[in-house]
């Protein structure tokens, strides 16, 4: 009866809240490290990435109330079995109710985890308080960002994110998709000491998928792509600036 309570209460306060829900992960152990979590995914991103494998999940609309309703109601069943839930997307920051869908996550008893690129620096900065962990998309190293994302000036909204991360003290993990169509070799261990010399100690590699992109042309092959053993040495080069490096597959 308490949670339903609780429930009712939280309902009642913020029943205006609109998040255009994408999707929902129930339960995953991968995308809040060491705690078992559910991901929300929120419709719409600014970005246009060549690789993205959830195209769509791109244009964004306006989410109607009964939306989040159907979410608090499952996470109303999940009481006291998951640590975590994790905004995703698209890029969840697009939404401009998503603290106070935040504050309702948190009213319930779970951490907040978010995804995002970074593109709405002031809105994850006002998010930073409630929130419990971040995994930050770095998209590539100054401009190379904007054209890894396909628009302007974002990598310069992004640093402040990173900026913002930094300052807070809150835990978070930086990561970059790796498609070689976008980098050599030697653009990702130069995007890597530059993170590690700003002070990211969580970084992550993760190799992109090569099916339903965005761009098709992500989803040919692409020639010289660096092999295993590359990519294994670069990791072993890279380790030591950090606290924890994973390659993820």
């Amino acid at each position: 009866m308490a949670m339903q309570t609780t429930l009712d209460d939280i309902t009642t306060k913020l029943s205006s809240i609109r998040l255009p829900i994408a999707g929902l992960v129930p339960m995953t152990t991968l995308d809040y490290p060491n705690h078992l979590a559910c991901v929300v995914f929120l419709q719409g991103c600014p970005l246009r990435c060549g690789y993205c494998h959830n195209p769509n999940m791109i244009p964004p609309r306006r989410g109607e109330p009964q939306e989040w309703q159907a979410i608090l109601e499952f996470l109303s069943t999940r009481q006291g079995l998951l640590e975590a839930v994790v905004f995703s997307g698209g890029e969840p920051t697009l939404n401009a109710d998503l603290s106070d869908a935040v504050k309702e996550v948190k009213a319930l008893g779970f951490k907040v985890g978010l995804h995002t690129a970074g593109p709405y620096p002031d809105r994850l900065t006002q998010l930073l308080p409630h929130l419990d962990w971040v995994g930050l998309d770095v998209k590539g190293r100054g401009k190379a960002f904007d054209r890894i994302c396909g628009r302007p000036g974002i990598w310069q909204l992004h640093a402040r994110s990173l900026e913002a991360l930094l300052d807070s003290g809150l835990n978070f993990e930086c990561r970059t998709t790796i498609h070689w169509k976008d980098f050599q070799l030697a653009d990702v261990e130069r995007l890597a000491l530059s993170l590690a010399d700003c002070g990211v100690r969580h970084y992550a590699l993760q190799v992109a998928r090569s099916e339903q992109c965005f761009d098709p042309t992500y989803s040919q092959p692409v020639a010289n792509t660096p092999s295993t053993a590359q990519m294994n040495a670069l990791v072993s080069r890279l380790k030591p600036h950090f606290d924890q490096l994973e390659l993820r597959h």
